[in-house]
């Protein structure tokens, strides 16, 4: 008997219905959690310092995400641990891992806010960041890190919750937090004029009324999913589990958003205007690739749970549907943005900005070169995650590695190099995202269907 009546039957059952009921909430709060860098572009290039706040806040994203990504790689593996315990329907070992992982959130936030103040700036000089941009990046970094404790218990939460087939709930809490962000981002800076500071200082107060929703609902849940605080402890088996997990994809992260870091290292010398048109059309970009991700989340989590029961026939299914679900809302996503790419860049700056041109003229390319491909990016992720539901921990890391972050790295040094144009930059994520997803599939498939004809005969734990 189920206790967790706000989650889905992964198990058994039909399976489309499942998929998108869990896809579609994941979406709407991937959405709204790209609101907050989204909001704050917006505010600040309407309401603060036009074009140079922009490429301030704007230029900031490739760093924050590599020094989240290196933090929050566990949270994959409380993702995939706490799905393979609850298929297993193993109710005690499911216990231990949520307060597990609970306590490790709260200590490895602790760590990644602390080194992201302090690495902020420094990091910013390597990327070459202009000189009348680096004071407000800075700033902004320094203030959004202060958050970084509740960003990390609040994604770690949610993680259990979707482990669980819960996606309404974490999207309701972003809802709201998402909600507080953008009033705060007005009064802050159209108000009170703080500017850069003033959209960090909102989104890190967002952060942790987040992680407060999250916490609260884990203590109201019952049985084997109830957080009790007194219980925290970091539980040896479940923490080395998460980490076996959870290193790699961190790491896999971290690689990822290198080669994004040295592909905006690029950019920056070429001035504030370039990188305020990048930085609108990656903020649009970042849309499109968060609806895709949904599909990505959904395989890695069905596909863990069906591991735990055992349902290997089921996992085959889950992957081609979520490639095929994917497909379709890449088409169509990547479609609108082509079609309404000139009002969709206008939001990021003022129309009367004097470097309008050359700021609309490097989002046209961006969406050209990249945007439209974007659902190439989601037929990786999605490969990325049938191995890693299915157990595999060093191997989706080392595909990522080598067919995505090292070819983009040596595009950088020769093709870029010896051409110099912007659009011989952006066409390195196309060709990568592709050659990434045929290796990831080269190696799952087979796996799987070993895996099949293997232990067919065995029987399922779900009924």
């Amino acid at each position: 008997m189920r206790e967790n009546k706000n989650g889905l039957e992964m198990c058994s059952g039909p399976l489309a219905g499942k998929l998108l009921r869990f896809a579609f909430p994941l979406i709407l709060t991937g959405v709204l959690q790209l609101l907050y860098n989204a909001a704050d572009i917006v505010v600040v290039g309407k309401l603060g310092g036009g074009h140079a706040s922009v490429a301030a806040v704007g230029s900031t994203g490739a760093l924050i995400n590599l020094l989240v990504n290196l933090f929050m790689g566990v949270s994959v593996g409380a993702n995939c641990l706490v799905a393979r315990l609850e298929g297993a329907q193993d109710r005690e070992g499911l216990r231990r891992c949520i307060h597990c992982a609970v306590g490790a959130s709260v200590l490895i936030g602790i760590m990644a806010g602390v080194f992201g103040f302090f690495a902020s700036t420094p990091m910013l000089r390597l990327m070459d960041s202009p000189e009348d941009v680096l004071p407000l990046s800075s700033l902004y970094l320094r203030i959004y890190f202060l958050g970084m404790p509740a960003l990390v218990v609040y994604n770690f939460g949610a993680s259990i919750l979707r482990a669980l087939g819960d996606t309404r709930r974490p999207l309701i809490y972003m809802m709201i937090s998402g909600a507080v962000n953008v009033v705060l981002n007005l009064i802050l800076v159209g108000a009170a004029g703080l500017d850069v500071a003033g959209v960090a200082i909102a989104t890190t107060a967002s952060q942790f009324l987040s992680a407060l929703l999250v916490i609260r609902c884990l203590m109201r849940e019952k049985g084997a999913y109830k957080l009790e605080l007194r219980k925290i402890r970091l539980h040896k088996g479940p923490l080395l589990e998460m980490i076996k997990i959870g290193i790699p994809a961190g790491i896999q992260g971290v690689l990822f958003s290198l080669s994004n870091v040295i592909v905006q290292s690029a950019i920056n010398p070429m001035g504030s205007a370039v990188m305020a048109g990048n930085s609108a059309a990656s903020s649009l970009e970042g849309f499109i690739y968060t609806a895709l991700n949904a599909f990505y989340q959904a395989a890695l989590t069905f596909i863990s749970q069906n591991l735990g029961a055992r349902q290997y026939g089921r996992i085959r299914r889950v992957f081609w549907q979520c490639l095929g679900m994917t497909a379709l809302m890449g088409a169509a996503l990547c479609t609108i943005l082509y079609l309404f790419q000139d009002p969709l860049l206008g939001l990021y700056v003022s129309a009367d900005d004097g470097e309008l041109a050359e700021v609309m003229a490097t989002g046209h390319l961006r969406v050209r070169c990249i945007s439209i491909f974007q659902f190439l990016c989601g037929f990786m992720e999605i490969g990325c995650g049938g191995q890693r539901g299915l157990g595999r921990t060093w191997l989706p890391t080392l595909v990522t590695l080598i067919g995505s972050c090292a070819l983009r790295i040596i595009w950088v040094h020769t093709v870029f190099a010896s051409v110099g144009t912007l659009a011989s930059l952006y066409v390195s994520y196309p060709i990568s995202w592709l050659l990434t997803f045929l290796v990831h599939c080269a190696c799952f498939l087979p796996a799987l269907e070993r895996r099949i004809r293997q232990q067919k005969s065995q029987p399922c734990i779900c009924s």
